[in-house]
């Protein structure tokens, strides 16, 4: 070999050391290469962790590159390129990856089998079941409690009737075992396995509102009353007849819950608690009385009871809706509370010509004397109507005190003959 291929020789493995060298040296700390050498041993200590107290060093490791990449000086992509690479971001991701390794390898836990549970019990208790659906119920609860049973070797008694205080019992069991994450983590896994079947269980069985609306009524017992026949159709009017012979609201009431959407039965039906006039249907009748519905506010007046009078007082003045406001009126004056005397008075200068004749005669079946010089002033009004005078006069004469009847009796010669008519019956009231 000649003396200038022995240089070269050497000057090639020189260079070959030197790059060898580089490459095992560390990264400059705070450089992307050193982020990117730190989530490598991050994730292969993930990789190996076999232990909750693993995975919390882990993290620790995790918050510390965290920390230290929000401090550290990246280069900045290139604002001229559109598809510049952020190295900051990718980082941020590549972080953010390991911590969703880090949570996905946690577990289970005791804490995630009390929560399973309390959600079926929350399930339970707000679900209305069939027969049948509580019978599954109890059977899949049973079964649940001899997994727990077996696994924790406890003794939680699962009754035979749906108890929902069996799911405080079982957690009492699950959380007083006081399972470890590590230890205990075949007995976890087997309870959480026997959670998702008690949830299937529970969600599988039969609700109320799985059967049909006639099932529903049927179950109830509104088809009773017809003793396997009825005349007219459909049947749930045949039924209907009969539960308002019998004077029962309940099962009136159970028709609205039911067919409400049905403007047919719900007029029947409402017409139906009007005529019963039964103080057990108020609260629904209340319910539908806020919604407008003016066959509800009807029959709240038929019921006459006091405890109705705030659901119906409000819309003596709805004057956008004069057919609501007089419904609000009538009823009212049926249920014949003072407390409603202003309201009504008030009224009496409405926009409306009929509005105003039904106020006049809600006040004269009130009958609180308070409305004697309102009504009186309407009466001598001679550029009011000639109906809603006359209306005035039957209100005072309705009242029937002293001053009201004189007030009324002064037009005994009006021209108008029902005002004239109105009038001599308070004359006539006078002399007896």
């Amino acid at each position: 070999m000649s003396d200038e291929d022995a240089d070269s020789a050497e000057n090639d493995a020189e260079a070959e050391s030197e790059a060898e060298a580089e490459t095992d040296a560390e990264p400059e700390p705070g450089t992307v290469a050193a982020f990117e050498e730190r989530l490598d041993d991050a994730e292969a200590a993930l990789e190996s962790a076999e232990t909750e107290t693993d995975l919390d060093d882990v993290d620790e490791t995790l918050d510390d590159i965290e920390a230290d990449l929000e401090d550290a000086a990246l280069p900045e992509p290139d604002e001229d390129e559109e598809d510049a690479e952020d190295p900051r971001e990718e980082l941020e991701s590549r972080l953010s990856d390991v911590r969703s390794g880090v949570e996905d390898q946690r577990g289970p836990y005791a804490e995630d089998v009390v929560s399973d549970v309390n959600g079926v019990k929350t399930t339970v208790d707000g679900t209305r079941w069939t027969a049948d659906g509580r019978e599954a119920v109890v059977d899949t609860v049973q079964a649940f409690a001899t997994t727990v049973n077996d696994t924790l070797g406890t003794d939680v008694s699962a009754p035979d009737d749906l108890e929902t205080a069996v799911f405080d019992d079982l957690v009492a069991a699950v959380e007083g075992a006081e399972l470890d994450a590590d230890e205990d983590a075949e007995e976890i896994a087997a309870l959480l396995n026997a959670t998702d079947d008690l949830e299937a269980g529970v969600e599988d069985a039969e609700e109320w509102t799985d059967l049909s609306v006639r099932e529903q009524l049927r179950r109830d017992g509104y088809y009773e009353s017809l003793g396997g026949k009825f005349k007219d159709f459909p049947p749930e009017w045949s039924a209907l007849k009969e539960w308002q012979k019998r004077d029962d609201p309940e099962m009136v009431v159970l028709l609205l819950e039911k067919m409400g959407d049905s403007e047919f039965m719900k007029r029947h039906a409402l017409d139906a608690l009007k005529h019963m006039g039964n103080e057990d249907a108020l609260e629904k009748l209340r319910e539908l009385a806020n919604r407008r519905e003016i066959p509800a506010i009807e029959a709240l007046g038929k019921i006459g009871s006091e405890d109705a009078l705030d659901a119906v007082q409000e819309y003596t003045e709805s004057e956008s809706n004069p057919q609501l406001q007089k419904a609000g009126l009538r009823a009212v004056a049926e249920i014949g509370s003072p407390e409603a005397t202003q309201d009504v008075a008030n009224q009496l200068v409405a926009e409306n010509e009929s509005v105003r004749s039904v106020a006049a005669r809600s006040l004269g079946l009130i009958g609180d004397t308070r409305a004697i010089d309102p009504l009186a002033d309407v009466l001598a009004d001679e550029t009011e109507s000639e109906s809603v005078r006359a209306s005035a006069a039957w209100a005072l004469v309705q009242i029937g005190t002293e001053r009201a009847l004189d007030a009324a009796a002064d037009y005994a010669d009006e021209r108008s003959f029902i005002i004239q008519q109105e009038a001599q019956k308070a004359v006539a009231a006078l002399d007896a």
